[in-house]
């Protein structure tokens, strides 16, 4: 990324080489947000391949500059008077246990999607050796929150295998210890080839990383670069926060399986959650039309209303769900009274 390095830079390449995935050798590169981590990993496993083409994931959400943007489906308002995006993306359904792609059951959603890949993707759009990578969330974010099935990264990482084409894990929204591991991707026991940060990463200082394994380097000095990535600041408040978030991720753990208990609590008392689903504290209850899975999104916007009112700050993913996605140093009495009230929201509601 530059010609000469200050020492915080390679002291921060050198911890996030140690808690990312994978036991292999690595290389980072430094960007300014998740957008441009995207948009790095595009150029790079292009450039790394030889191939043209992506698979993407529908309800995905991977940024707003033009390449990230080409990934992204997570909602059309992001991509409306927009076109034409970068070509060569390809999406294909998630596998959502909730509303099931092709109407399978929840059980049969993996193997669905792999298949649709496999028999409709590369034996009629794109041949496989023509794509260089695939780019997915281990849980979507803007798109719902949605917790693919543990058997789904696996049979994945092995469909990918077959044909050489690159695993990207973006880890912007769900990495850093949201979890209750550094990364969520740890959850599905798989081992990408390029993991994207941003957002957590500095606690709000502006930063992002690329890190990839070093076989896929560019090589070429200049074929990449920017002008503010890995900016000593930057990297001074990206190492800080690797330090404190070390010591948070038992805390994370036990606050989710307390977040899950509410959620579950509240659900079998509502009408219009029809699903409450995460990892870690990063989880979401989706309001759907009573007795059906059919969003909800008035009534997702009333609660959120009334929570705010009363002094609870949330925000929606999703075309009906909220996301709950407190600080990774939250207490136990202060989840309690946030949860709290939720719950007095949702009951007011009527729903």
């Amino acid at each position: 990324g530059t010609d000469f390095y200050y020492g915080i830079q390679v002291e921060l390449a050198k911890r996030l080489v140690e808690i990312t995935p994978g036991d292999f050798g690595k290389k980072v590169f430094y960007t300014n947000s998740g957008a441009e981590s995207n948009e790095a990993a595009m150029k790079l496993t292009r450039w790394s391949t030889g191939r043209k083409y992506f698979l993407a994931f529908l309800g995905a959400f991977h940024g707003r500059t033009f390449g990230a943007l080409s990934l992204t489906a997570s909602k059309i308002v992001h991509r409306g008077r927009f076109f034409p995006m970068v070509p060569g993306v390809v999406h294909v359904p998630y596998p959502d246990p909730f509303r099931t792609p092709f109407g399978v059951d929840p059980s049969e959603v993996s193997d669905a999607v792999i298949s649709y890949i496999e028999d409709q993707i590369f034996r009629r759009l794109v041949p496989p050796d023509e794509v260089a990578a695939a780019f997915a969330e281990p849980i979507q974010g803007e798109g719902g929150y949605v917790v693919p099935p543990k058997d789904f990264f696996p049979k994945l990482r092995r469909l990918l295998d077959e044909h050489g084409i690159l695993l990207v894990d973006d880890e912007v929204q769900a990495g850093m210890g949201r979890t209750g591991r550094w990364f969520a991707i740890e959850h599905f026991g798989v081992v990408p080839d390029v993991v994207c940060l941003a957002k957590a990463i500095a606690s709000g200082v502006p930063m992002g990383a690329i890190v990839f394994r070093e076989d896929l380097d560019f090589g070429v000095l200049g074929a990449h670069s920017n002008t503010f990535g890995g900016n000593p600041l930057a990297c001074a408040a990206a190492l800080a926060t690797i330090e404190v978030i070390g010591d948070l991720l038992d805390n994370v753990r036990a606050r989710g399986e307390q977040l899950t208990r509410w959620l579950r609590d509240i659900k079998e008392e509502s009408k219009t959650i029809g699903d409450v689903r995460g990892i870690g504290l990063m989880q979401a209850a989706d309001f759907v039309v009573p007795g059906t899975k059919e969003p909800n999104k008035d009534v997702r916007e009333r609660v959120l209303m009334r929570a705010l009112r009363k002094g609870l700050i949330l925000l929606p993913c999703g075309f009906s769900a909220i996301r709950f996605i407190p600080p990774l140093t939250i207490t136990e009495e202060e989840l309690d009274t946030g949860m709290e009230i939720f719950a007095e929201a949702v009951r007011e509601e009527g729903a």
